[in-house]
């Protein structure tokens, strides 16, 4: 089974068809999506509407920090996307926010775990952005293999049988074999904001048979979904970082 793991999408239609028709491309038997449908870009309603067409089709799908702020005000976002919130929250109907209200924080399947953000950390969101936060993240749950979003730039990260944790640069298109005597856990990047200097959006493949991940960057077009958040009256600083990647 060959397994698309997408996460961050944020309301970013362009680049959330791109990577869906690059995954059906190479084969895609599966979905899962990994939390911030929305939040940043100007397409949420689509968004959701898209990611509950698949959902109801057999993907899975978990709950990220801006999906929970769409109900509840409490959740702490920086200023822009605070802005960006408030505005989402008028364009999204009531099945949208029910589909939100309703999804879980994690989804275990055979060995694996997805999770939006740090598993170890629960509802704090906390970022694994380094060895020593996958490492503690890795020991504090018993999956072979955990995926998650939330820090917007790919990474994949091995822990030892002797508790030594090791950091891989993903190299796009190149698989890697997620050996059995090492644990892991995988960045997958932005589907719709990346944040590693690259516009295209990233996402990855999992090959489950022969157990090995390999990472994709999608160009998409990035200036329409600028456009679109411009014409939003949205905050300029969120078009201008999706053609810089950052």
């Amino acid at each position: 089974m060959r397994i698309a793991l997408m996460a961050d999408i944020h309301g970013n239609r362009e680049a959330f068809e791109a990577c869906l028709r690059d995954a059906r491309k190479r084969g895609c038997d599966q979905v899962v999506l990994l939390g911030d449908y929305v939040g940043y870009g100007a397409d949420p309603a689509w968004t959701m509407d898209r990611v509950m067409e698949l959902v109801e089709g057999g993907a899975r799908a978990v709950l990220g920090n801006h999906d929970r702020a769409v109900a509840d005000l409490r959740e702490e976002l920086a200023s822009d996307a605070e802005v960006v919130m408030s505005w989402t929250r008028g364009q999204l109907g009531p099945a949208a926010r029910r589909f939100l209200q309703g999804l879980p924080m994690g989804v275990e399947e055979e060995e694996r775990l997805y999770v939006h953000a740090n598993v170890a950390a629960g509802r704090r969101w906390a970022y694994l952005d380094g060895p020593e936060a996958a490492g503690r993240a890795l020991r504090d749950c018993g999956a072979q293999a955990v995926f998650c979003g939330h820090v917007h730039v790919p990474a994949l990260y091995g822990i030892t049988a002797t508790g030594q944790t090791v950091t891989f640069k993903p190299v796009t298109g190149s698989p890697i074999p997620l050996l059995r005597h090492r644990r892991w856990l995988a960045v997958l990047g932005a589907v719709g904001q990346p944040r590693d200097g690259e516009s295209a959006a990233s996402y990855a493949l999992l090959d489950a048979g022969l157990g090995e991940l390999t990472y994709f960057r999608v160009p998409y077009d990035v200036q329409a979904a600028a456009a679109k958040i411009r014409a939003a009256g949205l905050p300029e600083a969120l078009a201008v970082r999706l053609g810089r990647g950052r």
